[in-house]
């Protein structure tokens, strides 16, 4: 049976930002690694995107924007992006990316297999694909169990949902250079539900229906959502390149608790998307650094979470939207009705100071806030 330093079950976007961190710090250069999933990560399965200051991932962009828009019903609002820059990255060009770089580093181990158990034994851990077994000293799990989450009332859940078409039109009808952030002047339906637009050229664009709510659609509502969409902006022939859908769990629910000292579970197992939006690309990134710093100095890996007061926001939001799904688009545009864009995607990122934590949360409804406040006092 083969032994390794670290396990990783899965090769997600989680799994892979950790293992890019680490083959850059010296610590790892000498610890066997091995990578297990069954899916070859061979297709264009999602697309990320983030605002970014840094100039991260530049190299494999699909498109970059330093604009975009914010709207709702009555309002409208185009802005700059200041220091940031929106970065559209498409799954498979992430994968290959980083499976190349791999490649330069003999003790990196993949293997295609689907894991079907595993489990901490003492002082090593064990990991059971559906031919073989392996032990390590660490594992890193990144596939999702819903159960521990579905079994409990105290943490509500909140679907990110959605439905994207890659369309090409005949005539140009998109502004490349700017994107659609939030569109919440589509029918709301007692939902949260907005469109998302990120063209790559005057013909060329994403669309993405979505929702912040507790239940799914059928596909065909998502689609029909697309399609009226672009009758409003006045498209009439066009063709679908490429589809994507997906379903982000919105949550505070403390995954970690499922840690032990030898397991760690990472990326949506682990509690790694942003509870309040659904971000993962930039808070997976941030994690992914904290951990391989937080491994040379600590054996346990039940110390690696902690929680923040920005957490605490998050719990708040996901319980407002729980109980009154229909007003999400009043909290958002709260926020980007006015006031500095630079220090919205400061907050979201949790970079911000108190004082300019209160200067956005204060445009806020808060009767809403309060309410829930006391939802979780009491």
């Amino acid at each position: 049976m083969q032994h390794y330093h670290y396990i990783f079950t899965g090769t997600g976007l989680a799994a892979l930002l950790t293992v890019r961190e680490m083959v850059q710090h010296p610590f790892y250069q000498d610890k066997k690694i091995l990578l297990l999933d069954a899916d070859a990560k061979k297709t264009n399965d999602r697309t990320w995107c983030f605002w970014d200051e840094k100039k991260q991932f530049e190299n494999i962009q699909h498109k970059a924007w330093e604009a975009a828009v914010f709207a709702d019903t009555g309002f409208e609002r185009r802005f700059g992006m200041a220091t940031y820059t929106y970065r559209m990255i498409r799954g498979l060009d992430f994968y290959q990316s980083i499976f190349q770089e791999l490649e330069n580093h003999p003790n990196i181990t993949i293997v295609q297999e689907k894991v079907v158990d595993f489990q901490e034994m003492g002082n090593h851990c064990l990991v059971k694909t559906e031919n073989q077994s392996f032990t390590s000293n660490y594992i890193f799990n990144s596939i999702f169990n819903p159960k521990p989450l579905m079994a409990q009332k105290k943490f509500p859940l909140v679907h990110q949902h959605f439905v994207g078409w890659f369309v090409q039109t005949e005539t140009p009808i998109f502004t490349p250079d700017c994107a659609t952030f939030m569109d919440f002047s589509v029918p709301q339906k007692s939902n949260t539900r907005f469109m998302y637009v990120l063209p790559t050229s005057e013909k060329e664009a994403l669309l993405e229906y979505t929702l912040f709510s507790a239940n799914l659609l059928q596909r065909e509502e998502y689609e029909w959502e697309i399609k009226a969409y672009l009758e409003r902006l006045g498209v009439t022939a066009y063709t679908i390149t490429e589809t994507e859908q997906g379903n982000i769990p919105m949550t505070c629910y403390p995954f970690w608790k499922h840690n032990s000292e030898r397991i760690l579970h990472i990326g949506s197992a682990g509690g790694w998307t942003k509870a309040s939006t659904g971000y993962t690309f930039k808070n997976a990134l941030k994690k992914s650094k904290a951990l391989v710093d937080f491994l040379p100095q600590n054996n346990d890996l039940r110390k690696f979470q902690t929680i923040n007061r920005f957490w605490f926001y998050d719990l708040l939001l996901i319980d407002i939207l729980f109980h009154q799904n229909e007003v999400g688009s009043s909290i958002f545009a709260s926020m980007f009705r006015q006031g500095k864009v630079a220090t919205i995607f400061k907050f979201l990122d949790e970079e911000t100071t108190f004082l300019e934590d209160l200067n956005i949360i204060l445009r806020c409804p808060k009767m809403l806030f309060i309410k829930a406040l006391f939802r979780r006092i009491f």
